[in-house]
């Protein structure tokens, strides 16, 4: 591929902003996720309830379900899916919660699982909050052929009828 046709090509990428009405609402000056040609980017997002806002659960484990089904809603509001996700960075209050969250992640996640970095963070913005998670998707994204900028559009010139 010459240098032009791999410049045209990442022109034509479509960037845009999913939001998602079933995944947690942004709590500060940032989007759910963004496609940005094939990747799904999903902002971190942690056990928030997308309908009222709060935090869901004591333990790690139901804060691990409800922060994996806010990224679930989020890559599908763009028609990803956790199948899609290869590469998660998770955040823990205390990492000797691993064992337990990564219980809930094996049973969410399928093989091959993602690429994943846990570490351990202060999410004290948050009080109660013991996870917090983003992702990367890769999803080919199934739309119709795009019309090239500038391209005339090729019509279907109306057979005549001649009289014989």
């Amino acid at each position: 591929m010459t240098r032009e046709k791999e410049l045209r090509r990442y022109e034509k990428m479509a960037k845009y902003v999913i939001q998602a009405k079933r995944g947690a609402p942004p709590g500060g000056a940032y989007s759910q996720g963004w496609r940005a040609g094939d990747f799904v980017f999903v902002s971190g997002t942690g056990p928030i309830d997308p309908v009222h806002g709060g935090l869901v659960g004591d333990s790690i484990e139901q804060q691990a379900e409800q922060t994996i089904d806010n990224i679930v809603a989020i890559l599908e509001a763009d028609g990803a899916s956790l199948r899609d996700v290869v590469k998660v960075h998770v955040h823990l209050s205390d990492t000797s919660l691993f064992a337990r969250y990564n219980a809930v992640y094996a049973r969410r996640f399928s093989p091959p699982y993602p690429a994943r970095t846990t570490v351990g963070s202060d999410l004290g913005h948050t009080p109660g909050m013991l996870i917090e998670i983003d992702c990367v998707a890769y999803s080919v994204k199934k739309t119709g052929p795009r019309p090239v900028p500038g391209a005339k559009k090729k019509t279907k010139k109306k057979a005549s009828r001649r009289n014989k």
